[in-house]
């Protein structure tokens, strides 16, 4: 049900979206201090952590064992900690007047697998987030995005690694150039958001696309 729908009042708060820039401890029904604590009346689950030692490093990874305590008092004494340096960001473009998003179309050696993905990649030295995106889009595509704003931030999986990812939103791009990443896709193209949509749960596309696509279409109360 679109925002805004008399049967059930808006859905969007002003000001847009609830979780830009990332979920909040009251858009998920919890206090702040259980938020911050985690804490939820007697129970207490965060774990302890009592070292961490790094077993592989290199510029792109960082591998670790760290020893942790369950509140239980079950104790791990080799966890697998991955620690990723460069954070990264992307950026969903969309061309209000044809109603597409870019995407490059693109193989992925280590899942052997072709799929749709919005333009991503890491985060320079120096670099600002909204700047890496522009960036990568650039060199990605051939298409500046433009209207910049910040969706939201999140880790994709926190129970492995610190890995956190930067979305944005671009209404609307202008043509560059070449891109000049041209091992990145097979192709560039502009695809209808009705197809795009369709194809989330297809299996056809990584995690960054379907969320930045699910938070964008949620954003515009589709």
């Amino acid at each position: 049900m679109r925002s805004g729908d008399p049967a059930r009042g808006p859905v969007r708060r002003p000001g847009g979206w609830p979780f830009r820039g990332g979920p909040t401890a009251g858009t998920l029904g919890i206090s702040a201090t259980a938020a911050r604590t985690g804490r939820y009346g007697a129970a207490m689950t965060r774990w302890t952590v009592h070292s961490e030692r790094p077993v592989y490093s290199s510029p792109w990874v960082n591998v670790a064992l760290a020893d942790v305590e369950m509140p239980s008092g079950n104790r791990v004494p080799e966890h697998h900690v991955v620690r990723v340096p460069a954070q990264v960001s992307a950026c969903v473009v969309h061309d209000r007047a044809t109603d597409t998003v870019l995407l490059l179309w693109r193989h992925r050696f280590i899942t052997d697998s072709w799929g749709h993905e919005i333009p991503a990649g890491r985060i320079e030295p120096g670099e600002s987030p909204a700047d890496a995106a522009v960036r990568e889009t650039i060199e990605e595509t051939g298409w500046r995005p433009l209207g910049m704003r910040t969706l939201l931030s999140y880790h994709p999986s926190p129970g492995l690694t610190d890995q956190t990812f930067h979305l944005f939103v671009g209404e609307g791009a202008e043509r560059v150039g070449d891109r000049v990443d041209v091992d990145e896709a097979e192709r560039v193209e502009w695809v209808p958001v009705t197809t795009a949509a369709a194809a989330l749960m297809g299996g056809g596309m990584d995690g960054i696309t379907i969320v930045g696509l699910l938070a964008w279409l949620r954003d515009q109360g589709r």
